[in-house]
């Protein structure tokens, strides 16, 4: 593993326990499926990851482990979580973050570098907001329990910001710093279909955004198992003495 993995964890602002996992889970596979960089640098990186992978109906089946990886317990979770670590190790092999794109039109008049000046602080704003809502994922819904081990989950659309589950299914949480647009609707919806082909399990999806727009709002109403929220951020202001 590049030693310089573990800083790209922190900027990505994951807590210190679940970057601490993520290093683990790398390590984990490199020790069965040997340097994962190589893996990269020699096209063979998706082979290691379509062995990681395990399906609901795999498990039904009761199918034995499909990877080369050793370990105790349920095989469908304990996958999931070394295919989630793989995919991200990728990303950051690639250069990449988990920035979307945004979801209000953008005026390049005034040029790239200040167009992505505003995608930089926007992923920054989204992220810290992630930290912040699963922190506090009970006051979106009282009924909803994070899943996902502090970090996105891995679909094949891209990532989930949070995986929960409810006393009727899974529930994916996305969130969107500002006005949520239309292209908000297809990413979450992909992403719940991906859930469901996986888990086979019921889905709902949970998009929270500042606000909505009109086409957002009107695609929302004929998706019964998709939720609109709106958060609002509160300034308080005390005195120094």
């Amino acid at each position: 593993m590049r030693q310089d993995y573990p800083q790209w964890l922190a900027e990505q602002k994951y807590a210190d326990g679940t970057q601490t996992a993520q290093i683990h889970r790398v390590k984990k596979v490199e020790e069965y499926y040997g340097d994962l960089e190589e893996h990269f640098q020699k096209n063979s990186y998706q082979d290691v990851i379509n062995s990681l992978q395990y399906t609901t109906s795999d498990e039904r089946e009761n199918k034995p482990n499909p990877s080369k990886i050793k370990f105790n317990g349920n095989v469908r979770n304990n996958l999931q979580s070394y295919k989630n670590a793989a995919v991200r190790y990728r990303k950051f092999l690639s250069g990449d973050d988990f920035r979307e794109i945004p979801t209000e039109p953008q005026d390049n008049s005034l040029g790239d570098n200040i167009n992505d000046e505003y995608i930089n602080q926007k992923f920054s704003l989204e992220r810290d907001m992630q930290a912040i809502l699963r922190q506090n994922i009970k006051n979106l819904d009282p009924n909803l329990k994070i899943i996902d081990d502090g970090a996105e989950r891995s679909v094949n659309s891209g990532f989930i910001d949070i995986t929960c589950e409810d006393n009727n299914g899974v529930v994916v949480v996305e969130l969107k710093a500002g006005k949520a647009d239309s292209r908000a609707i297809g990413q979450i919806l992909g992403y719940m279909g991906d859930l469901q082909e996986e888990d086979g399990n019921h889905v709902r999806g949970i998009l929270v955004a500042h606000d909505f727009d009109k086409r957002t709002k009107a695609a929302a109403r004929i998706v019964p198992t998709l939720e609109l929220k709106k958060y609002s951020i509160e300034f308080k202001f005390t005195s120094e003495d």
